[in-house]
């Protein structure tokens, strides 16, 4: 691999972890017009495995804006990332597509001042576009919840 191909590599590597950041900070601030932004026009979130719903991401993300109204303070700490580059013929060391796979903790607390905290992963597809790194798919598995 040339030091050129490192490089690139490493720039999307950087790209995709602000994507992902990006991700947290809009859900958090109630952003959700940056939310619908960090998707591709056809991009999906998946929050069943968190008792939420699927669908686009513009519809989730009106979803959203209702339901965490009952979390005037919320906050999520994503780690753990793993990238994996994708291309037609399987995994690469770099490429238009990857799958992170990243775990979670997410405290938040309730409108009544009850603490409300849950973890588990996330599954993101992202691609490479004309305007950056976007999502084409996020889906949460919540492993844990305890309030």
């Amino acid at each position: 691999m040339t030091q050129r191909v490192d490089l690139a590599t490493v720039m999307d590597r950087l790209a995709i972890d602000d994507l992902i950041t990006g991700y947290a900070a809009a859900v958090d601030d109630a952003d959700w017009t940056g939310y619908r932004a960090l998707f591709t026009p056809d991009g999906r979130a998946d929050y069943r495995g968190s008792g939420g719903i699927e669908g686009p991401a513009a519809e989730v993300a009106d979803w959203l804006a209702e339901t965490l109204t009952l979390f005037p303070v919320r906050q999520h700490l994503i780690v753990n990332r793993r990238v994996l580059f994708r291309e037609a013929g399987g995994y690469q060391e770099s490429g238009d597509g990857a799958d992170v796979r990243a775990d979670y903790v997410n405290p938040m607390r309730f409108a009544t001042g009850e603490d409300f905290v849950c973890g588990g992963r996330y599954a993101f597809a992202a691609v490479r576009t004309g305007d950056g790194w976007r999502l084409s798919s996020v889906v949460v598995d919540e492993r844990w919840r305890r309030h």
